[in-house]
């Protein structure tokens, strides 16, 4: 029987910087060819001095402030943590122990306790030459945030939404694109289950969890195994473990380590930072800086009728979140909801889930325009929607003009061909006056049939309100 769990998650996130960590490495560890950004820094060649990477600590200063964390402007600093695997060459990483950049902080009503700058390893390629292990060390080096929250998570859907809105909050701040299936934010998640007195059980940690799915899957697993362990007299056992996806289960890797065994020790080739001396880092000038966060973002939202899920996918898409508010500044917020239509369903459904080029964004605000004017019918819009993304220079009301796509509000015109219609269909006619509403929407389309063969687009609304009049 599952018991109550205590959790913890532990989140890595690569941030987006245009050098590496320590080095002037372009920071691109999806690079396709191997072993191309490297440098003796991030190869760590006897003598090679690093040096910290402003951008990257400035972005770590955003997330603090994002989280309403405490910032270490008075004294930061980095340490050695040593430990071996064939991805890291110096047999120790740069990371943070006793005096973080961020400490504390809060979202979706979880307790951080710190948030550091670290570097990333190299990548460990197995099997790719008759069953070799290569390493590639285009992530070597690669700036790295890391989260750790407090133990007071209760179960996986908590855990799961707190780590899609840290993903939200980063790609926001433009920090991090954060994408788990190409490795850029990673979780890892503290498991136990809490003695009979309330107090913690022993700790297990499931590491790089790859998938939001992947998180909530291995956490429910972790609380029911360790559930029936206990049940049956068993004792959990302190270790790490790896996640299978394919099998949906957890397995063992290794015995936890504890910091001791680390070895946690100042870097003696990095200065103690001091940053309330430096101007680049001034928290006035930084805090002006930040857009506006998910929650600030889901209230406005909200005020406008937008639904809770359509707020998500904007929260998840800042790209086409972008694009609502600028609609929305030009065309006036009382045309929110027919633009978000048109974004989250037809030019979301076109790209594929794709992240929007600003690029289309003129031409897109063109169509909205003339529909929100009455000016194009709605499918109208849909097509040019897909003619936009073929070609972002379109001139909307020219290409309009030339293939005749303007919508027709001229009632003289509408009525005419509605009485032809009207006197041709009795039996229509007949069905709508007893009662048959299906009867008028036979009327009406066979009036936009006609209309079309006339190289007319007829408003819709107001052909059925003309259609309802005649017929009255």
């Amino acid at each position: 029987m599952s018991k109550k769990a205590t959790i913890g998650l532990e989140i890595h996130a690569e941030l987006k910087t245009d050098k590496k960590m320590f080095c002037y490495c372009k920071n691109n560890p999806h690079e396709s060819e191997p072993n191309t950004n490297i440098c003796p820094v991030c190869m760590a060649h006897p003598g090679a001095l690093p040096v910290p990477n402003k951008e990257a600590i400035k972005s770590m200063i955003k997330i603090g402030l994002a989280l309403n964390g405490e910032i270490s402007m008075d004294f930061t600093e980095f340490d050695r943590k040593s430990y071996f695997y064939p991805d890291m060459p110096k047999a120790y990483q740069i990371s943070q122990f006793k005096y973080p950049i961020v400490s504390h902080g809060s979202l979706l009503g979880v307790d951080i306790t710190r948030v550091h700058l670290e570097e990333d390893t190299a990548r460990s390629i197995h099997g790719a030459d008759h069953g070799d292990t290569m390493i590639d060390f285009n992530r070597s080096g690669v700036p790295l945030m890391e989260l750790v929250t407090e133990p007071v998570i209760k179960d996986a859907d908590q855990a799961r939404a707190f780590a899609k809105e840290l993903q939200r909050v980063l790609r926001i701040l433009g920090v991090s694109d954060a994408n788990m299936e190409k490795g850029e934010m990673r979780v890892e998640a503290n498991v136990s289950i809490q003695n009979p007195d309330g107090s913690f059980g022993t700790k297990v940690e499931v590491k790089n969890l790859n998938s939001f799915k992947a998180v909530h899957q291995a956490i429910e697993y972790e609380i029911k195994r360790q559930s029936s362990l206990i049940d049956s007299g068993q004792k959990v056992v302190q270790e790490t473990r790896g996640w299978d996806d394919s099998k949906a289960v957890t397995f063992s890797q290794r015995k936890k380590e504890n910091s001791a065994d680390y070895r946690y020790f100042p870097d003696p080739d990095l200065p103690k930072l001091i940053l309330q001396e430096l101007t680049e880092f001034d928290l006035d000038t930084i805090r002006q800086s930040l857009p506006e966060l998910p929650e600030d973002i889901r209230i406005r939202l909200s005020q406008t009728g937008i639904d809770d899920k359509t707020i998500d996918f904007y929260l998840d898409n800042p790209s086409y979140l972008r694009l609502l508010d600028n609609a929305v500044d030009e065309l006036g917020s009382a045309h929110t909801k027919l633009i978000s239509n048109y974004i989250s369903s037809d030019i979301s459904g076109a790209m594929a889930g794709e992240e929007l080029a600003s690029k289309f964004f003129s031409g897109f605000i063109s169509i909205f325009k003339l529909v929100s004017a009455d000016k194009i019918s709605s499918r109208t819009a849909k097509d040019l929607i897909s003619d936009v993304l073929k070609d972002s220079n379109l001139n909307i009301e020219e290409y309009v003009d030339k293939m005749s796509l303007w919508q027709v509000n001229d009632t003289v015109k509408l009525r005419e061909v509605l009485e032809e219609v009207i006197s041709d269909n009795p039996s229509a006619v007949g069905d709508y006056k007893s009662g048959k509403e299906k009867a008028l929407g036979a009327i009406i389309g066979i009036t936009m049939k006609k209309l079309k063969e006339q190289s007319i687009s007829a408003n819709p609304r107001l052909l059925t309100d003309l259609a309802k009049e005649l017929l009255r």
